[in-house]
């Protein structure tokens, strides 16, 4: 049997999907060690991007500091961070790690969004009396948006991949799945493995993609009944 009859013979097995050690409960761990990551990387990120680019201030530094974290390996951080005393507290070496991973593309797409902000409307709704708050909340923010939850989108992904890493550590989620498979010297399971992560990546790529294309105006950038008027300017 060829090795994609392997894979398809390891997948369509029940007992590979059920138990403590099954797929579902692998899923299941690998989600919420997404989801966890991905909510506390939102919550340092998009703060400081937010406050940056409104105050047009520290944010090219701030940005340039995210990409140099690009260039460091997740896995190398994880291996530093075992090496200090978090390295005996669990799974917050693999979280840290993880939360560091995601921040770059969160800081640099809010704060790009933000400054890509029309200037002329920035000024629009400053003459008309509005305070910062307003300004960012009613203005800015919605209107930069749709970059925010690119940047949201490229880290929930990346995540999803990255998170595999958590297994070479002892932790859960679907790359326990691959080392076990190279335990037990089984290519079938070791590429089932990595074709499950790969489709939940896409899967999370697509809700993403969905959200924003199906989702409420404000959530594309448009002020309420600009798609509308766009629609009927059309059929004029």
């Amino acid at each position: 049997m060829s090795t994609l009859g392997d894979v398809w013979a390891w997948l369509s097995t029940g007992a590979h999907w059920a138990g403590e050690n099954g797929v579902w409960h692998r899923f299941t761990e690998h989600l919420l060690l997404t989801v966890g990551c991905l909510l506390a990387s939102c919550l340092i990120a998009l703060p400081v991007a937010v406050t940056l680019g409104h105050l047009g201030r520290g944010g090219a530094l701030a940005v340039n500091l995210a990409n140099v974290g690009r260039a460091v390996p997740t896995f190398a951080v994880l291996v530093l961070l075992l090496l200090t005393p978090l390295g005996r507290h669990g799974d917050w070496p693999t979280f840290i790690a993880l939360v560091l991973f995601a921040l770059p593309p969160l800081l640099t797409n809010a704060y790009v969004g933000m400054r890509g902000v029309d200037r002329s409307v920035v000024e629009a709704a400053r003459g008309m009396g509005m305070s910062g708050g307003q300004l960012v909340w009613r203005v800015e923010v919605p209107l930069a948006l749709p970059l925010v939850l690119t940047g949201v989108r490229i880290a929930a992904v990346q995540l999803v991949a990255t998170a595999t890493l958590a297994a070479l550590v002892g932790g859960g989620g679907l790359g326990r799945i691959i080392t076990a498979g190279f335990n037990l010297a089984s290519t079938p399971q070791v590429v089932a493995g990595a074709v499950i992560v790969a489709v939940f990546a896409l899967l999370m790529e697509a809700v993403f993609e969905a959200a924003q294309r199906l989702g409420p105006a404000w959530v594309r950038g448009q002020a309420p009944g600009q798609g509308r008027k766009a629609g009927r300017g059309r059929a004029r």
